[in-house]
C-alpha cells in the first residue's frame, strides 16, 4: 500500500515518529502531483549537489566551503563539532571566528560507532599545520564526552592546546529548575567577576 510505504520512509527521518510520518504521508498523497514532483526533485537535486568540504568536512556545493575559503577566519583555532547543524548554530551566534571540523557522528561502542566511522583521521591530518588550539564542542552526552576525551588524548602529544566548551546555567534560567549535573558544571566552570 503506497500510504504505508511513504509512512515507513518518512519515519526514518530523525524526530519523526510513526504517527507524524502517517500524517505527513497523508498530506503528501493529497498534494497535487506537480507539487509532489517538485518536492521530490528539490530534495534529490539538493542531495546530489551537496558534498563534504575537503578541509572541514562540512556540507558544501563546492570543493572547499565558504567558511574554509574565508581569509578573515582564524585558521589557528579549530572547533570540532558533531554535525553540520552545529556549525550553523555557532555561525548564528556570531561569536566564533576560527574554522571548524565536522565529525559526522560521535563514538558510541553501544551503537558500534568506532573512530574509523567518523572523521577523526581527517581532523588529525589538519593538525600538521600551524594550529594553536582545538576546541572540543561536542554535546555533553556520554558519547560527546567519550569522543572529546578520545580526540583530546590523540592531540595532546602534538603540543596543541585542547579545550572544551564550558557548561552551566543557560542565560535567563532560574536555579530552582536546574538539574544537579547542570548546577555542578556551573560551579566547576565559574568565572571571576
Amino acid at each position: 500500500m503506497p500510504l504505508l510505504l511513504v509512512s515507513e520512509q518518512l519515519a526514518k527521518l530523525p524526530g519523526i515518529g510513526i504517527k507524524s510520518a502517517g500524517r505527513l504521508a497523508y498530506h503528501i498523497l493529497n498534494m497535487p502531483l506537480e507539487q509532489v514532483e517538485e518536492f521530490s526533485e528539490t530534495i534529490l537535486k539538493a542531495r546530489k549537489s551537496v558534498n563534504f568540504c575537503k578541509c572541514c568536512q562540512n556540507f558544501t556545493e563546492k570543493e572547499i566551503c565558504s567558511l574554509c575559503s574565508d581569509q578573515q577566519r582564524n585558521r589557528k583555532i579549530i572547533c570540532v563539532v558533531e554535525s553540520p547543524k552545529d556549525v550553523a548554530a555557532f555561525e548564528r551566534s556570531g561569536g566564533f571566528e576560527g574554522v571548524y571540523h565536522v565529525l559526522h557522528g560521535l563514538l558510541s561502542p553501544a551503537d558500534n560507532v568506532a573512530p574509523e566511522d567518523i572523521r577523526i583521521r581527517e581532523l588529525m591530518s589538519r593538525l600538521s599545520g600551524d594550529i594553536d588550539e582545538v576546541i572540543m564542542a561536542t554535546n555533553p552526552t556520554i558519547e560527546g564526552e567519550t569522543t572529546a576525551s578520545y580526540i583530546s588524548r590523540l592531540i595532546k602529544p602534538l603540543g596543541i592546546k585542547v579545550t572544551r566548551l564550558a557548561y552551566g546555567l543557560p542565560a535567563g534560567s532560574t536555579l530552582e529548575y536546574a538539574d544537579e549535573v547542570t548546577l555542578q558544571r556551573a560551579l566547576e566552570n565559574r568565572n571571576e567577576l
